[in-house]
């Protein structure tokens, strides 16, 4: 494993922090003068007096974790410019309000706050904030600890519960057992997602946003579209979120899909979708599809697919069911075939054929894309209520995840956690990946006539190790626990940072002629974008490599191969004080940066060592406009590819807490055909990546070999040479590694690249 050792290396660098010259940060008072209790214990505003807030460039709170706790802690970092936009600083008294959420109940919580300042020097101060106790009518705060958490091997710490036990829905909990959040919109709802970093939540036919600090703002009533009622789950769309609707006229088949200021987006009706079909194959579908108040469909819940454009709708009477997202046409249907919808020729046309050994999902919830592009299920096992025949029934539930061959139409159950068959949760319940083959699994099961229920947490690492096991009492059916989902409160960031590629490290070695180190970006959008372009030599030898680039050059050049850019020492750069204030100073002066803002096109970077002698580099690409309309669409680099450590090592990052599908690929072959001319290629590259611990999570050697290779098309990025690699990948917030090695040992010049699908 040295070598995915040495992939890390690559994000290490980039988080380098340079505090040289913390003029601003010593030249700035800022005192604590006082604390106003939240709406509810868990949030507090933290009154600030700070003397000069034009150097300030935000401001962070990390709570202290508890004693024995093994999470890591909730923290939120505030822009100076969100601060300001929210009202809650005023530039001319200088008095800044900090909320502060996440804060331990019935406990003297400890705050450290971060101030860091335009020139890159930052403090550090302390705080105290005691809490009241909360109240909690839903049990969350008296779990039964069948497993407590004593491991750190779990990608999250925090999970939202849709639950309607009391008006404090949602309800966040950490992976200790500790409550650390509840709604404060004064609604009781299963109806919520968290979205934009904020809880999203529906009642009747209104929609809410509930911020962390607590503000509660009503973004829109859809009582004109015919929606009487909002049902179920909320789920991520394309572009926003999408809800689930009854309407005048149907009854749980209706979504709809708004943006974050709950301006609708989208609409479709299952009804009349499947009506359609039915009728151009030939069935009458009054024989299956039904005006309100009829429940046959029953949607709860829907998944959106990126990479293939597409919508899967969770159906509890009859199946999942994949629609083109634009269109609303059918693209397959995947569910228990001994049920009604399976004798309309019209329907059975889409069906996906299960693969020998694989159980079909029935009466399931909450279905999601993996990281893998599989997609992810809970199956309850309970048949239909309605439609005849009901189909199979099963007396326990469990987890399911499918590989998806859309070429062969099959589907193959490639994982799934049975607990022996011991569990049944025939309503509600649901199970979402977090990082790769990290779960959380949300069992609700009934016991008796008396409908009393006990809901249980399971979290499950990559290596299938059950992490933590808690039960909850319930008073009644899903209220306690209808679905829980990751989040990620570790640092979460105002304004938000949507889901994209942010940044690009590539290494490897460094020489003359065609075997110089090339990054190559593209700026898609309206607007310019900010970037730091970085070429790294001498600093690597800190990290263990030897024969680095003593004396790194950078030069950038425009889609017209025009020079506009270049630097050898980074202090030389006009805006160096820009690389200081964003932590991205190069650790040697000899190594060279760049701030560039740069028009829409694209864009290579060419990294050369000052002397003869070749060596080992790295560059780098950030994005310093995370909030700009462009975003970067593609980011490649090539490079000479050898052995051991000489291999072509890209890191990448995804951004900022929300996931993105991206597509990766490693070229060789390509690279010597016009335009580009090149010799002495790779002739047959393998692209294996590497989440952020070093664990390899996919791998690639022939791009058609690969299921998903229908996707790399679709998106018009399959490579013009069937022996190079892809990927599509459907990744969490975090770092990533690309190695691309050549098979059998080869060496050669090759090419890898990370495309964000929007």
């Amino acid at each position: 494993m040295k070598t995915c050792s040495l992939i890390v290396v690559g994000a290490a660098i980039m988080v380098f922090s340079h505090l040289a010259d913390a003029s601003q940060a010593d030249d700035t008072t800022i005192r604590i003068t006082g604390q106003t209790a939240g709406v509810t214990p868990f949030i507090s505003k933290v009154t600030l007096a700070v003397s000069n807030t034009s150097v300030l460039k935000s401001i962070q709170f990390t709570v202290i974790p508890k004693p024995g706790s093994v999470t890591r802690p909730l923290s939120g970092t505030y822009a100076n410019s969100y601060l300001v936009d929210r009202g809650f600083e005023n530039p001319q008294t200088g008095e800044v309000v900090l909320p502060v959420y996440g804060l331990y109940d019935g406990y003297n919580n400890t705050v450290k706050l971060t101030y860091r300042f335009m020139d890159g020097s930052s403090k550090q101060a302390n705080t105290s904030i005691t809490t009241t106790s909360f109240n909690d009518p839903c049990g969350y705060e008296n779990p039964t600890f069948l497993q407590h958490r004593t491991s750190a091997s779990l990608s999250y710490d925090y999970f939202m519960v849709k639950g309607r036990c009391s008006i404090f829905s949602p309800a966040i909990i950490d992976t200790d057992g500790a409550l650390r959040w509840v709604g404060t919109a004064g609604n009781s709802s299963i109806v919520t997602a968290f979205f934009d970093n904020a809880v999203y939540l529906a009642a009747g036919t209104k929609l809410y946003r509930n911020d962390l600090d607590g503000a509660v703002t009503l973004l829109g009533d859809y009582s004109s579209l015919g929606v009487i009622n909002f049902h179920h789950n909320i789920d991520r769309g394309k572009f926003g979120i999408i809800l689930d609707a009854d309407t005048t006229t149907y009854y749980n088949c209706v979504n709809i899909e708004v943006d974050a200021s709950g301006r609708v987006l989208k609409q479709w009706n299952l009804a009349t979708i499947i009506s359609a079909a039915m009728i151009a194959g030939g069935d009458d579908p009054s024989q299956f599809v039904y005006p309100t108040p009829t429940d046959w469909f029953h949607n709860n819940s829907v998944a959106y697919n990126r990479a293939d454009d597409s919508l899967i709708v969770s159906s509890r009477e009859n199946f999942l069911i994949c629609l083109d997202y634009e269109t609303g046409a059918i693209k397959w249907i995947l569910g228990d075939p001994t049920k009604k919808w399976y004798r309309f020729p019209s329907l059975r046309r889409y069906a996906l054929t299960l693969a020998p050994g694989s159980l079909p999902p029935i009466g399931q919830h909450a279905p999601s894309v993996t990281f893998d592009q599989n997609i992810l299920v809970f199956d309850n096992g309970q048949n239909s209520a309605l439609e005849e025949p009901q189909g199979e029934q099963r007396s326990y539930s469990s987890p399911r995840k499918y590989k998806l061959d859309l070429n062969a139409r099959t589907a193959t159950e490639v994982w799934n956690f049975e607990m022996g068959q011991s569990m049944w949760c025939p309503y509600c319940g649901s199970v979402y990946e977090d990082a790769p083959f990290h779960y959380l699994v949300d069992y609700t099961f009934a016991h008796g006539v008396t409908n009393e229920s006990l809901a249980q947490w399971i979290g499950l690492n990559s290596a299938g190790e059950m992490v933590f096991r808690y039960q909850y009492q319930s008073l009644a059916g899903c209220n306690t626990a209808f679905n829980a989902i990751p989040i990620h409160l570790e640092n979460t960031k105002f304004p938000t940072v949507g889901p994209q590629a942010l940044n690009l490290s590539t290494r490897g070695v460094v020489s003359s002629g065609d075997s110089v180190l090339i990054g190559g970006f593209i700026v898609t959008g309206p607007n310019p974008k900010s970037v730091v372009l970085r070429a790294l030599g001498p600093s690597l030898s800190g990290f263990g490599l030897s024969g680095v680039l003593t004396d790194p050059v950078l030069r950038v050049y425009n889609s017209s191969r025009t020079l506009i850019a270049t630097n050898d020492n980074w202090q030389s750069d006009l805006n160096h004080f820009i690389l200081e204030a964003n932590g991205l100073a190069p650790a040697n002066l000899l190594e060279s940066a760049t701030v560039q803002t740069l028009a829409p096109g694209a864009y290579t970077v060419i990294v050369r060592g000052k002397g003869p002698t070749p060596g080992i580099g790295l560059v780098e690409l950030y994005d310093l406009s995370t909030q700009s309309s462009s975003t970067l669409k593609n980011m490649s680099t090539r490079g000479s590819i050898g052995t051991g450590d000489d291999v072509l090592i890209s890191g990448f990052i995804v951004g900022d807490v929300e996931s993105a599908t991206v597509v990766v690929r490693a070229l060789g072959p390509t690279l010597a055909t016009p335009p580009y001319g090149v010799s002495g290629v790779l002739s047959d590259p393998i692209l294996t990546i590497y989440d952020s611990t070093g664990t390899a999570i996919a791998s690639n050697d022939n791009w058609q070999d690969n299921v998903n290779a229908i996707d790399v098309q679709r998106n018009g990025l399959a490579p013009p040479n069937a022996s190079e690699s892809a990927l599509v990948l459907h990744l969490p917030a975090g770092a990533y590694t690309a190695i691309v090695s050549g098979a059998n040992g080869g060496t050669g010049i090759g090419l890898a690249e990370v495309y964000t699908l929007h």
